[in-house]
């Protein structure tokens, strides 16, 4: 008898739910799943994810059907890179969220927003700590005149901006800018490792002096 074309097409299934149950353990477990945060949200989706995998356990038990167990462990699949993404941010976010440095036409001194930041930071706050000694940072270079004030300037901007006027800055603004975007506008977690390195671009900027700005 001759197969159907579209029976021959098919890619064989041998695959079992105790099989994908074991596959979607193992996918849970990699580390990058547990690397956005430890906020109640996500220990929340934490606990879905456990409840998924154990009722993939249970079903395994009372059944050795290959295609839906392949069906279950690519809708498990699909949720994680979905939760993933979600936590990161990513899904979060939309092209028209204004990703500029400050929120105002008329940004506060450096010092005011440097003083923000260590109290944010000293109270364990790092994601508000990263916001403002970021606003610090671009506000010392802005009163530095490194860079010229203008309104709505995006942090990779600034970067650019006072890369040309002083190339030594770009180096350690880059990635300060970086963590600002991604705490910010990301809504990834801050961190003391983050907020470090906005401290070391605020502290680049404070060191920034009129022959630099002759020699750049």
């Amino acid at each position: 008898m001759e197969l159907d074309p579209l029976m021959r097409l098919e890619p064989p299934v041998d695959i079992s739910r105790s099989d994908a149950a074991a596959e979607a353990a193992k996918e849970l477990s990699k580390p990058v799943y547990g690397q956005a945060g430890d906020s109640l949200v996500s220990r929340a989706v934490g606990k879905v994810l456990d409840w998924i995998g154990d009722l993939l356990g249970n079903m395994a038990s009372n059944s050795s059907d290959g295609h839906v167990g392949l069906i279950l462990l690519f809708a498990l699949i699909a949720l994680i890179v979905v939760v993933v993404l979600w936590r990161a941010g990513v899904l979060r976010t939309t092209r028209s969220t204004p990703r500029t440095v400050f929120d105002t036409d008329k940004p506060r001194t450096a010092s005011a927003y440097r003083t923000q930041a260590e109290q944010e930071a000293a109270a364990g706050n790092y994601a508000a700590a990263v916001r403002s000694r970021f606003r610090a940072c671009v506000a010392e270079l802005t009163e530095r005149t490194v860079l010229d004030e203008r309104a709505g300037r995006t942090a990779y901007e600034a970067v650019a901006d006072a890369g040309r006027a002083v190339p030594a800055l770009r180096d350690v603004l880059q990635p300060a800018a970086l963590v600002f975007t991604e705490v910010v506008y990301g809504n990834r977690p801050g961190t003391s490792e983050r907020y470090a390195l906005v401290v070391a671009a605020d502290e680049a900027a404070r060191k920034v002096s009129t022959r630099m700005l002759v020699q750049g």
